[in-house]
Formats: C-alpha cells, structure tokens, sequence
C-alpha cells in the first residue's frame, strides 16, 4: 500500500511539474482538452442512463405487447413506458391505423381500411423508426469528436512545445539535458491529458454504440411486426376475380 502511494506521489508531482513547465500555448491545449473532457463525461453519463432505461423497458414493453392479441389494445397512456422507442413508434402507428380507419374504410369490409391506407401506416412506422433511431444516438457526436480529436490536439500542444523547446535551446546555444528536460515535459503533458480524454470516451463509445446498434435493430423488427399485425386483422383483404 506504501508502493502505491509512493508511487501516486510521483505521478501527481510529475504532472504538476510538467504543467508547470508547459508553454502557454500548451496550456491552452490542455485547457480545450479538459473543456472537452467535461462535455465527454456529460455524454457518458446521461446517455448511460438513457441506454440503460431504453433496453430495460424495452423488453418490459415487447413482453406486455406481445401479450395483447390486437395491434390497437395496447394502452397509449401513461408514464410506464414513455422512455421507450418501440412504445413512441407504436403510439404513433396505432393512432395512424385508428385515424385510417374511419376517414378510408374498405368498400366492402367494416372494420379495416383500405389497401392504399395502408400504405400510409407503413410510411409513419419507418418515420417513427428513424426518428427513435436518430434520438438514441443523440450526443453520440461528442464522444466520437473526443475519441478522434483529443489525441490530436494533444499532439498539436506536444509538437508546439518541443518546437519551442528546441528552439529555445539553440537561441541559448546551450543543449544539455537539464536544458531540455523541463521544456520536454511541459510539452508532453498535453498527449497525456489528450490520451486521458479519448481513452474513456473510445470505450464508452464502442459500448454505447453496439447497445444502440441492438436497440434499433429490435426498433425495426417491431415496426416490421406491427405493420405485418395491421395488415393481417385491418386491411381488406384481396379478392378472386
């Protein structure tokens, strides 16, 4: 446990040293880097939550519908479901089906519309389907920039300071070690605190990304369930000529 300590010590006085020691212009880098860390973890945290509660409800809710035998029993009130995207396409289409119903009924069959409404139904199911889709990966844009973008600008603070280390060095005509050493580590610390930003972010954005990849693959399969539903009980049927 001293080990660790001790070496935690040298870490945090290392990297207090290095900031120190960086130019202005790599403390600007570092401090982009830290603002975009913030707005990171912001995305991490509240799209966690998001995708956690979207596929926990969301078999909640394919159980309970799965259990109704008519696409239009299901409840579309209430709060239970509210944070589900099946449940929004599937309020939306219902109302579409009930609306159809009664402004283009069949010629010859109560109860189910006709053939080109139908068509319509469909049309709501995959706007609804996109719409949820494009609600999931809401924010997504921050977390690919920070995994992309913080070791660059990392990179950037890094050459900066070497560049003007360097140079530096030959206007003092003086190269040694100790000469280096401190302008050396000012420009580091900003690959490190970029590699600090993108290293979360690229985990939390492949997992982020398979969940939501999941859930809109289960959103299309619903729609593609529903409209098969709609067509098979509300829709008149063909007949021989």
């Amino acid at each position: 446990m001293d080990l660790i300590s001790h070496h935690s010590l040298i870490a945090s006085g290392a990297l207090q040293f290095a900031f120190d020691k960086a130019t202005p212009e790599g403390k600007m880098t570092v401090g982009a880097l830290v603002i975009l860390s913030f707005f990171s973890w912001s995305v991490i945290v509240t799209k966690s939550r998001q995708l956690y509660l979207a596929a926990k409800l969301t078999r909640k809710f394919m159980a309970a519908y799965a259990a109704t035998g008519n696409p239009l029993e299901f409840p579309r009130s209430g709060a239970q479901f509210d944070r589900v995207p099946a449940f929004q396409v599937y309020c939306r289409a219902a109302n579409e089906v009930e609306r159809l119903l009664r402004i283009a009924p069949a010629a010859n069959e109560p109860g189910r519309m006709c053939a080109p409404a139908f068509e319509a139904v469909k049309a709501v199911l995959e706007q609804s389907a996109g719409t949820e889709a494009i609600a999931l990966e809401r924010g997504m844009i921050v977390l690919s920039t920070a995994v992309a973008g913080g070791p660059f600008l990392g990179l950037l603070g890094t050459v900066w300071g070497v560049m003007e280390t360097f140079a530096g060095i030959a206007h003092a005509n003086a190269a040694t070690l100790t000469a280096m050493a401190p302008g050396v580590a000012g420009a580091l610390i900003a690959t490190v605190v970029g590699l600090l930003v993108a290293i979360p972010a690229m985990f939390a954005y492949n997992f982020m990304v398979t969940t939501i990849r999941n859930l809109t693959q289960e959103l299309d399969a619903f729609a593609t369930r529903y409209a098969a539903q709609v067509s098979l009980l509300y829709v008149e049927r063909a007949t021989a000529a």
